[in-house]
């Protein structure tokens, strides 16, 4: 195997191998064509195979360790570099230097098979969805069935839920395809999410789920979590419907938090045409600020942590959001006409 390639597409494609193939498997099988470079590895749990521009001098496939070779990529300066097996080493070259690893043996690779496709859809509504979805799934693995975002179809488009028990994030894609239905791990979507491009197709069976696009593809071992669902928080209670700048709330609830002491609890105060966002501690001080909201229903005061307040702000970014307030301690949902997201926020006893 001989190859030139850009180092920094080199460098971002063996970082991402090594981020969503976290234990390493038993190397990463580096396979060159006329194509370029694809990046293979499989820990059983997952496979990974990603592709990088790359100019290939002689075709080849071998087996390295992965991480020292992201790791060296990660730290050389030189516009380009160059991969090329020298006997038993597969030797990094750059114009004033040479690194070189052993090479492993290719019988240690795992093949895991192909996964049938179920569907396809496009990448870019995908990558903005998980973005807005996955990060709201719990990061503890001590709840593992929390760890997840569950994608499901339906008649709606490819669903996508997450929730961390305190908060639950929804949202639909358009999708072209047969039944999938799987907890799939958030972490390893949220990083796909970042990569995937153009069409994407969906693999699955009954234990695993993959994502391709172009020469990429990555699949994972499922979680159970069937239990996972919009209908179990209940939504026909809404008392009050604000519709606000999601950014000027955002920043009203960033300051005031600053003074809602160590609980990090803040009040949105429902008036007449705007809201009252406040925040107090004996300690601390007290803070309030007023943005101007239109207000459908009556006048209530819930009380919300407000990381996870922002954390349901965010995907709104940039346009408005309408927060349907239910009363007592039921969800909160947040939407816009823009998306089809629903993200739903516990609210706290302000004291």
């Amino acid at each position: 195997m001989d190859l030139t390639a850009t180092t920094s597409a080199l460098a971002a494609a063996f970082a991402e191998a090594v981020r969503l193939l976290p234990s390493g498997g038993p190397g990463l099988l580096l396979r060159a064509d006329a194509h370029g470079l694809v990046l293979a590895g499989n820990d059983h749990e997952r496979a990974v195979r990603l592709a990088c521009t790359a100019l290939t001098h002689t075709d080849g496939e071998v087996l390295v360790p992965a991480r020292p070779l992201a790791e060296t990529l990660k730290v050389l300066d030189e516009p380009e570099v160059r991969l090329v097996v020298e006997g038993s080493r597969l030797a990094i070259r750059t114009a004033r230097g040479r690194f070189a690893l052993p090479l492993l043996d290719r019988s240690w690779y795992l093949d895991g098979g192909e996964l049938p496709v179920v569907g396809s859809l496009d990448g870019g509504l995908l990558s903005r969805a998980l973005a807005a979805v996955a990060p709201t799934a719990a990061r503890d693995d001590a709840l593992p069935m929390f760890t997840g975002v569950r994608v499901r179809s339906g008649p709606g488009g490819l669903s996508l839920l997450a929730s961390d028990r305190f908060r639950m994030a929804a949202a639909e894609v358009p999708w072209s395809g047969g039944e999938v239905d799987a907890l799939v791990p958030a972490a390893l979507l949220a990083e796909v999410g970042k990569q995937v491009s153009g069409s994407v197709s969906v693999h699955a069976d009954v234990n695993r789920f993959g994502l391709s696009w172009g020469r990429s593809t990555v699949t994972t071992a499922v979680l159970d979590g069937g239990f996972l669902t919009e209908d179990s928080i209940s939504t026909g209670a809404v008392e009050t419907r604000l519709t606000l700048a999601a950014d000027a709330l955002a920043a009203a609830v960033r300051r005031t938090s600053l003074y809602a002491g160590p609980r990090g609890v803040v009040t949105l105060g429902v008036q007449d045409g705007s809201v009252r966002v406040a925040g107090t501690d004996p300690r601390a001080g007290e803070a309030e600020e007023e943005v101007k909201s239109t207000v459908d229903g009556n006048r209530l005061a819930p009380s919300y942590q407000a990381r996870y307040l922002l954390d349901a702000l965010r995907p709104f970014t940039g346009g408005e959001v309408v927060l349907a307030i239910q009363p007592g301690l039921r969800a909160t949902i947040l939407t816009t006409e823009a998306t089809s997201l629903r993200y739903y926020v516990m609210p706290m006893q302000p004291r």
